[in-house]
């Protein structure tokens, strides 16, 4: 009977393991969505009369936001004359300067990136991105080697929140960023390198730190553009979107910069619990 037993208890552990690799498999070749979702729409006019060039710029957002021209090959002196823009919150202006040989064949390209790159960054406490009374693992911390190692991702924290949780506001601000169409996930290459997750982006104004939950559910977010949100608000619901394997919410906070736009930054939680100080299978509360 003991030899049975190994024997059941072997085969049972390897249909649960081929059935692991049956399920990794269907979300490797999972077809990559075509629709692209964005943040926000941002409207960005030109106008070119009398030798002068006119660029007529607003800001739909409650939150700064810096522009710049991209490369043009038919105008090559242009993105220097136009500089790197900032426009506060809601803020709209024309930008005009004398540039007789423009050449108008050439759609003219535009960066539109958050943050006002001369505010100082005060950052504070702020509490986890769920209720209060709840207890999550954490299943990737700080630089993990899995996808958060890089410059957008290197201080970010995975929690085991499961499809359905509650996601709340880390601290109070605006909402400057949803996306919640995507309805479904992989974890090919492909996945990898195209953005396909719901997300939510809120402003700080206080600290001038942007926050994001990432893997939100298919129309799981329950802010809107401009809301103003309190600290510890319910802001959205957990899911399983974009590159990833399990549900889970995907917690970064950002800082804008010139070269790269929002970059990850370190942050500490309340009753001084830093982040970097989390590490992987700790359980937090």
């Amino acid at each position: 009977m003991g030899v049975v037993g190994n024997f059941r208890t072997t085969v049972r552990k390897n249909i649960i393991f081929i059935s692991i690799l049956f399920f990794a498999s269907c979300a490797s070749l999972k077809k990559l969505p075509q629709e692209h979702y964005y943040e926000f729409l941002y409207n960005f006019n030109r106008e070119f009369k009398n030798d002068t060039i006119s660029f007529h710029l607003k800001n739909p957002l409650k939150c700064p936001v810096n522009i710049k021209l991209g490369k043009d090959s038919l105008n090559p002196n242009i993105e220097y004359l136009f500089g790197n823009i900032t426009l506060t919150e809601l803020q709209d202006t024309i930008i005009r300067f004398e540039y007789p040989d423009f050449n108008q064949t050439n759609r003219t390209k535009y960066i539109v990136r958050y943050g006002d790159l001369n505010k100082k960054i005060e950052k504070n406490e702020v509490a986890y991105p769920f209720p209060k009374g709840k207890e999550y693992k954490i299943i990737q911390a700080y630089n993990g080697k899995f996808t958060h190692n890089t410059l957008y991702s290197q201080y970010a924290i995975d929690f085991d929140l499961k499809i359905g949780d509650t996601i709340t506001s880390v601290d109070s601000g605006y909402i400057v960023g949803v996306i919640e169409d995507y309805k479904d996930y992989g974890t090919s290459k492909k996945w990898l390198e195209n953005d396909k997750s719901n997300y939510i982006t809120i402003y700080h104004p206080h600290s001038g730190i942007y926050t994001q939950y990432v893997h939100l559910d298919h129309k799981g977010s329950l802010v809107t553009l401009g809301d103003f949100v309190e600290k510890g608000q319910v802001i959205g619901i957990c899911g399983m979107t974009g590159f990833t394997t399990t549900p889970h919410l995907h917690f970064n906070a950002k800082i804008p910069t010139e070269e790269n736009g929002l970059i990850s930054t370190k942050i500490e939680f309340e009753s001084g619990v830093k982040g970097e100080d989390l590490k992987k299978k700790d359980r937090v509360k």
